[in-house]
């Protein structure tokens, strides 16, 4: 089973998310980095295009066999669907078309969605940007693993394991944490996906919704682009709970990999947080910050210091303590 991890508890904290302050400050000294916020103009084309993409790979893999296909859907398929999540993540904060034309946001997500086979664009959003307002809650944050998850995988090969079936936990996790009654949104996207599902299955057969499907997953799991869920807020360092990368996988994820910019200007575009990081470069050249995210799953698994315990956790305002 392997070494046992360190921790037997969440590193809990009585302040305030960083962000909001951080924000404040930055934007008293360095007002210019509000002209870098609104919508892309230039999102939706990238997203589209990786979205035809996947459709014309489906002639392709309706004839593999399925040694190839899963090849093909760990190496291509998986990392294009996953790039289509965080496209996902970027229209969340309405960033394909600004917040006056929310309705046009919400369509490239249902459009964005599709490849992946399964519908999560307005779920998505729904519980994403409480993950923004109240980082550690533990009633709310559902980024954040349960208890159980925390003490079952408390080992090297459960910290495998874990990695392994994090699509799962992402997935089912929000319905133990922090469950809500579905939206018309959601009643929508789950319909669309399913036509769309539908009509792969008709036209192209199961084996190309396989691909589809098993690709997701896979590049959720153990997959170098998958690594960006743990670099993202697992606590490598003491006293830091969110964490940057700036290598080269950011050019096929919207530069999730700026996660400080991100959540400390969230209303910045992707394409424009490395402009972020260039004016305020003291804030963010002196924080932790991560320079692989194949390193972050080796160190995750490998290291008995970080596991599922290693987040930065908040009381729900109101609960005793």
């Amino acid at each position: 089973m392997g070494q046992k991890v360190s921790r037997n508890d969440f590193e809990w904290v009585y302040t305030e998310e960083p962000h909001a302050s951080r924000r404040k400050i930055i934007l008293e000294k360095y007002p210019q980095i509000k002209k870098l916020m609104g919508h892309d103009p230039n999102f939706k084309w990238v997203a589209g295009a990786m979205v035809l993409t996947q459709i014309l790979a489906l002639f392709i893999v309706k004839d593999l066999s399925w040694t190839w296909l899963i090849v093909l859907a760990y190496c291509f398929g998986g990392i294009l669907n996953h790039s289509l999540m965080l496209a996902v993540h970027e229209i969340s904060h309405n960033l394909a078309f600004g917040h006056s034309r929310p309705m046009h946001n919400r369509i490239l997500g249902f459009i964005c969605n599709l490849p992946i086979g399964l519908p999560m664009s307005i779920s998505f959003k729904k519980y994403h940007l409480e993950h923004h307002r109240y980082q550690g809650d533990e009633a709310i944050d559902t980024d954040i693993p349960t208890l159980l998850e925390a003490r079952l995988f408390d080992t090297t090969f459960g910290k495998f394991l874990w990695v392994c079936l994090q699509p799962f936990f992402y997935m089912f996790r929000p319905l133990i944490i922090n469950p809500k009654p579905p939206t018309r949104l959601e009643i929508i996207n789950t319909i669309i996906q399913l036509s769309f599902d539908a009509v792969v299955v008709y036209f192209f057969g199961w084996k190309a919704m396989a691909y589809l499907l098993i690709g997701s997953i896979l590049a959720m799991g153990l997959h170098p682009v998958a690594g960006h869920f743990i670099s993202e807020h697992y606590m490598f360092a003491k006293g830091f709970e969110t964490y940057s990368y700036y290598g080269p996988l950011n050019w096929i994820t919207f530069n999730v990999g700026y996660h400080n910019e991100h959540h400390d200007f969230p209303s910045v575009p992707g394409s424009r947080l490395p402009e972020v990081k260039r004016i305020a470069k003291e804030f963010y050249d002196t924080m932790p910050q991560h320079t692989s995210w194949t390193r972050v799953l080796y160190d995750f698994v490998m290291d008995p210091a970080v596991g599922p315990y290693a987040r930065v956790k908040r009381r729900q305002r109101g609960l005793a303590s």
